[in-house]
């Protein structure tokens, strides 16, 4: 696990990356990685962030420089063992009802599916905590089975509630806030993704598998579960 590219990012950040499009080796490498700094850090370092075939360290530049902490990642970055990574699986409960799956007839039609099969498929998906983004809480997943991939819309609709469980492509999203999006919306998910923990924030680590679980329009009405 030696290829790795080193990007100085202003006076306090270093870059790693693993590859130039998205591939589960390289983002094992990433949260291979991200595990070796929790486990030694080296001096200076103040956050790690991963993503998709990345990372990226801020530093203290007080303490250290690119060159040093190059160095240091260097070395960790040619022990790696993906193997031994320690990751959760977290379970997602998931309505597919009518009135909060407003695009699941639009991806039937798309792939060719009834819907019961592209419910049944999206259940099936292998999903893992790619990275979060765009807003807080907004962990991507990959994963979403082949027969169910579908585009972004070519237009985005506005006000999506919080909650709504979207794909577009080989991803999936379960979204935290009111917010606009050209994903295909799904369903819906009573599981708090914000935890409310300034220690936790989020239910999810990257690298956590996730398991959605099918419940009924009765069972999401009885409010936000942990």
């Amino acid at each position: 696990m030696t290829d790795a590219r080193y990007t100085p990012v202003a006076d306090h950040a270093l870059l790693i990356s693993f590859a130039s499009e998205i591939s589960d080796a390289a983002h094992q490498k990433v949260i291979a990685l991200d595990q070796a700094l929790a486990d030694d850090p080296p001096p200076g370092l103040l956050e790690a962030v991963p993503a998709m075939v990345n990372l990226l360290i801020d530093f203290d530049p007080l303490i250290t420089d690119h060159t040093a902490l190059q160095a240091s990642v260097e070395t960790q970055v040619q022990s790696l063992k993906p193997q031994a990574l320690r990751r959760a699986t977290r379970r997602v409960q998931v309505c597919y009802d009518a009135p909060f799956a407003p695009d699941l007839p639009a991806v039937a039609r798309a792939t060719g599916l009834s819907e019961d099969a592209v419910i049944n498929a999206h259940l099936a998906g292998d999903y893992q905590v790619l990275m979060y983004g765009f807003a807080p809480g907004y962990a991507y997943l990959g994963g979403v089975p082949d027969p169910i991939q579908v585009p972004r819309k070519p237009v985005p609709l506005r006000d999506v509630p919080a909650g709504s469980v979207i794909i577009a492509g080989p991803q999936c999203l379960i979204t935290t806030l009111t917010m606009p999006t050209g994903w295909s919306i799904i369903g819906r998910s009573p599981t708090r993704v914000l935890t409310d923990d300034p220690d936790h924030p989020f239910l999810f680590d990257i690298g956590d598998r996730v398991m959605f679980e099918r419940i009924s329009a009765d069972q999401l009405a009885g409010g936000p579960h942990g």
